[in-house]
């Protein structure tokens, strides 16, 4: 059975495609904030982590080399790993990569798939929660980059601003409240979704596609 967190902890990344529309059931991430991640089962992943990590490691040691040949000192991954506490629950994250050189910084992070505006919202929250949690940051301003195979995105420090600040922090309060968030299970949602019918039965296990003879056109 799963096994309640004492504090909700939230990642990143359980935010972003909630925040842009690319996700809507907010229950999967209520359910991963209240929950130790070790105590319920999950569905097995077909992803290519191998490769994925490869194509990943490749872009973020470009990336890397380029702002160190800049002039800029450069922390990967694990250097960055934070978890910045609220009054009612702890975000955690790990950007792929924080640059700085002098009061200036850069977050970035690296993604080998098709650009989709919850990169974007992802390097904002790491803006936002970097110069808060680690304190070797504070005072640094930071603008954000999102490196994909083919170009770069680069997005400014205005837009963590006072309404981006209060949609994720509403989101998060509702992913750490203590009552359920509603479940919107769909067949594209729940493919890409690890919690089984155990924990939530309302999931909608894959089908394989097909076509039906059904239509009068």
């Amino acid at each position: 059975m799963a096994q309640k967190r004492e504090i909700p902890y939230i990642w990143v990344t359980w935010l972003t495609k909630l925040l842009v529309g690319e996700h809507s059931c907010e229950w999967a991430g209520w359910f991963r904030s209240n929950h130790l991640n070790s105590s319920f089962n999950k569905i097995p992943t077909t992803f290519d982590a191998a490769e994925w990590q490869l194509n990943h490691t490749t872009l973020l040691n470009n990336a890397r080399e380029d702002l160190e040949n800049s002039g800029w000192t450069v922390f990967t991954e694990h250097q960055n790993a934070f978890r910045l506490r609220g009054s009612s629950a702890i975000l955690g994250g790990k950007p792929d990569l924080v640059a700085v050189s002098n009061n200036k910084g850069i977050i970035l992070d690296v993604k080998t798939g098709q650009p989709l505006p919850s990169h974007h919202v992802q390097v904002l929250l790491y803006m936002y929660a970097v110069p808060k949690a680690l304190r070797q940051y504070s005072g640094v301003t930071f603008e954000g980059r999102v490196v994909y195979p083919n170009h770069l995105d680069r997005i400014p420090g205005n837009g963590v601003d006072s309404n981006f600040v209060n949609n994720f922090s509403e989101l998060i309060r509702r992913l750490a409240s203590v009552y359920p968030a509603r479940r919107v299970p769909s067949s594209l949602e729940c493919s890409f979704c690890n919690i089984t019918k155990i924990d939530c039965p309302d999931r909608i296990e894959s089908q394989k596609e097909g076509l039906e003879e059904t239509g009068d056109f």
